[in-house]
């Protein structure tokens, strides 16, 4: 039987400073052309249908408009885009917390999320997320009550990163810093906006937009085990 992926997708719009944001487009796009071809996917976000894109993201990655924002395929997944509260996770084999400013700001709190990313994480299935996608599961525990990131090697969007971005006041936490007092042992590109994946048994995580089409592979790897 085909293994399923659900991508969870922020609904956050505005950041805490009333800029617009949203989920970043290579950091969904990237991973989807290479898992698509193998395993069935479905997308989900707290608030449904049409979660909103960073119109910053499509400026800049303008490649990945034709090919997945205009793809018939990917805009019905958009349009029809599942509630997290109606999803079951038994149905998946591995869920994907797709980047973009968004998820520090609703998945990060989001008590259905938290539910969710912890029932999954502790059946021992597959638990990944790129850029600010770990910000989704800084709620996220296992069996014992401790946070999934507690001991483990991780990577995600830098502190170094967000300052050059200038948006550390737009959201509520910066995720290293946050991630890395829950335990979590941040580890980064050698270079700003170089690519990085961290795999931590069924935990893997990406860094930054560049690390969008390894962390696919890494997720099509686990998956093909």
């Amino acid at each position: 039987m085909t293994k399923r992926i659900l991508f969870v997708f922020t609904s956050a719009n505005k950041t805490l400073t009333g800029a617009s944001t949203g989920w970043y487009l290579p950091e969904a796009a990237h991973p989807y052309y290479i898992l698509a071809p193998h395993f069935t996917i479905d997308f989900a976000s707290p608030a449904g249908p049409n979660p909103p894109v960073d119109e910053y993201s499509v400026q800049t990655f303008q490649d990945d408009i034709g090919k997945f924002l205009k793809n018939p395929e990917v805009q019905e997944k958009l349009s029809t885009t599942k509630k997290l509260s109606e999803v079951n996770p038994d149905d998946y084999d591995a869920i994907f917390y797709v980047g973009g400013h968004g998820p520090v700001l609703d998945l990060a709190v989001d008590p259905v999320n938290i539910k969710f990313a912890s029932q999954f994480y502790r059946t021992g299935k597959l638990v990944a997320a790129v850029c600010h996608g770990p910000a989704a599961l800084v709620g996220a525990t296992d069996e014992s009550g401790k946070s999934i990131f507690a001991g483990k090697a991780f990577t995600g969007f830098s502190n170094v990163e967000e300052e050059q971005m200038d948006k550390v006041k737009d959201i509520p936490f910066l995720l290293e810093d946050k991630i890395s007092s829950l335990g979590g042992k941040y580890e980064k590109a050698a270079e700003p906006w170089g690519p990085k994946v961290v795999v931590a048994g069924n935990l893997i995580t990406g860094q930054n937009p560049a690390s969008a089409h390894p962390i696919g592979e890494a997720i099509l790897q686990a998956l093909q085990k």
